[in-house]
């Protein structure tokens, strides 16, 4: 049997608990799992080594707004496939999820057996999606302008931007991240200007774009 090493980025201990007893029941003991608990941890593990067979993301973790963390990795490690996990299981989601492109969703009320054949399905190369996923859901422009920019900023710059959003100075920025302030001024230009944007506050609303699970 081949082995794999997987990444689980949950906020929740007894899920993550869930999903590795799921994962190795069906992938057998010598799959390689490692657990994170933040998209800062998610990328400190992806840093460290490019070559993981599968990520299984929560919808809701630390240091992501919604959709901005499957975002973040596709942009920068489209190599490794992403498959969304969620309590929230309502088309506009799941169909958000595809738009963003994430090779899979998995339901969090799904039984063993599902998750065991959603995770087989995406390491074979293949794509595993609820019904859901195909309803006929439009994502927004604004959305997926939103998506497109995100796409494009490092790690660090994707940090210094949710710091941003959530109301901190430049310069409290510098000093969480241990860089100077005139480093820090020089990501928001360049964030502003990969997103399009003028101000905090309109950066702020382009993440909310993938908060929201709204279309307009």
């Amino acid at each position: 049997m081949a082995t794999y090493d997987i990444l689980i980025a949950d906020d929740h201990p007894l899920f993550r608990g869930a999903l590795r007893q799921a994962v190795t029941l069906g992938l057998g003991p010598d799959t390689r799992l490692v657990e994170v608990a933040s998209i800062a941890e998610l990328e400190t593990q992806l840093n460290a080594k490019a070559d993981w067979d599968l990520v299984l993301l929560d919808l809701n973790m630390p240091g992501a707004y919604g959709f901005s963390g499957l975002v973040l990795l596709r942009g920068q490690y489209p190599q490794v496939p992403v498959v969304m996990v969620s309590a929230q299981e309502e088309a506009a989601v799941v169909v958000r999820a595809r738009e963003f492109g994430a090779s899979g969703f998995i339901p969090k009320s799904s039984p063993l057996e599902v998750i065991q054949e959603a995770v087989r399905n995406v390491l074979d190369g293949d794509v595993w999606w609820p019904p859901q996923a195909f309803e006929a859901v439009s994502v927004s422009a604004e959305a997926k302008a939103a998506s497109e920019g995100l796409a494009s900023l490092t790690p660090q710059q994707f940090r210094v931007l949710t710091m941003v959003c959530e109301g901190l100075l430049n310069k409290q920025i510098a000093y969480e991240l241990s860089v100077s302030e005139a480093t820090i001024k020089a990501h928001v230009t360049a964030i502003f200007r990969k997103l399009g944007v003028r101000t905090r506050t309109q950066a702020a609303l382009l993440l909310q774009q993938l908060e929201s699970i709204s279309s307009s």
